[in-house]
């Protein structure tokens, strides 16, 4: 390829850019070749053609993806995460198994810009997990921080033993050990997990992950789109490269998934597709957010799923400490109000209690 040709073809490709939407919209062919990041590609315009007109040869077709197919046997739609991963797992006499690994991490927050957290198998936050309703799951915790550390599985109804606060539930998983945590997942939703062992730090260092539980019956609170989302506030001193645990207010980084602006993933639909956003919060401050262009519906928090007569039109909203929840379903502050003290899993053994703020 000689100069002119480059600058030729990139020319071509920046300004097929600005006319995804319409060029989606006019219904050519997709393509899912060379799929890195869901959705993530932009339509060209052949070489020498006309403003307008598009290129219908199968490589320069619009490639924004269609919503993912369900997993061989499993009755959903997988999720995704921006900039993350979602978590493997291996059928084990009946039982979906998966394996974290709590361990400091690298984590780029931007182009050029790396930062030393603390996370779960390589990354932060760590990898989504994602079954079913009625699912029995057992997730192997390998510590391999240098301090002791548990895993919390937030918003889940689980047996007394498996709720992961160390030194009340359970006791510490030291460094080099292996805890199973083993339950059956009761209700869909969308969950967090993170860790109860000196969580103040450990929490502020990036130690946390979304677990999403699709409903049993497909044909409940289905979505063509699916994303994650866990919202962090950070304090990274000019010239330094670790998180300052101790900041209670005064951050200076925001992120989505542990990337900021100009690195974080975009979420490319087509026009009609139903979107859900799953949002989760566990740092010390609130998230106001604001979808432009649409309108969206709150459908449900950690705490369950919002009936439809209730679910509301919301723009913006705010994502408060500790809840997690779905937009299009998406997240809002849990209601208050009586409750009966019953646990179908563990009716008498102590229970932690907190001041989410």
């Amino acid at each position: 390829m000689n100069r002119r040709q480059f600058f030729r073809r990139s020319s071509t490709l920046a300004s097929g850019g600005l006319l995804l939407a319409s060029a989606t919209a006019q219904g050519q062919p997709v393509h899912t070749h060379d799929a890195g990041i869901p959705g993530a590609h932009l339509p060209t315009r052949a070489l020498g053609a006309p403003a307008g007109e598009w290129a219908t040869a199968p490589a320069l077709a619009p490639v924004t993806l269609p919503p993912l197919a369900s997993p061989p046997g499993q009755p959903y739609r997988p999720v995704i995460t921006p900039n993350g991963t979602t978590l493997p797992w291996e059928w084990v006499d009946g039982v979906k198994q998966f394996h974290l690994v709590a361990e400091p991490v690298l984590r780029e927050f931007a182009p050029g810009m790396v930062v030393r957290c603390w996370g779960y198998n390589g990354r932060t936050p760590g990898p989504t997990l994602e079954a079913v309703e009625g699912d029995r799951v057992r997730i192997l915790v390998t510590n391999g921080l240098p301090e002791h550390t548990t895993v919390h599985w937030h918003g889940q109804r689980l047996p007394n033993g498996m709720d992961g606060v160390g030194g009340v539930t359970q006791p510490h998983i030291a460094p080099g050990k292996t805890m199973a945590y083993e339950f059956t997942l009761r209700r869909s939703g969308t969950f967090m997990y993170h860790p109860h062992s000196d969580e103040m730090v450990q929490i502020a260092m990036g130690m946390m992950g979304m677990f999403v539980v699709h409903p049993r019956d497909p044909s409940r609170y289905p979505a063509d789109r699916d994303y994650c989302f866990t919202l962090q506030s950070w304090k990274v001193e000019p010239g330094s490269y670790v998180p300052n645990a101790a900041e209670m207010l005064d951050f200076n980084l925001w992120s989505m998934n542990s990337r900021t602006f100009p690195g974080i993933d975009p979420l490319v639909v087509r026009q009609g597709d139903r979107v859900r956003i799953r949002l989760a919060n566990l740092t010390m401050t609130n998230h106001p957010m604001h979808l432009h262009g649409h309108e969206f519906v709150l459908a449900g928090t950690d705490g369950g799923w919002i009936p439809t007569r209730h679910a509301g039109r919301r723009s913006p909203w705010t994502c408060p400490w500790a809840p997690c929840g779905s937009s299009s379903l998406s997240p809002t502050n849990p209601g208050t109000g009586p409750f009966t003290a019953t646990s179908p899993t563990t009716p008498w053994a102590p229970w932690a209690t907190r001041c989410p703020t």
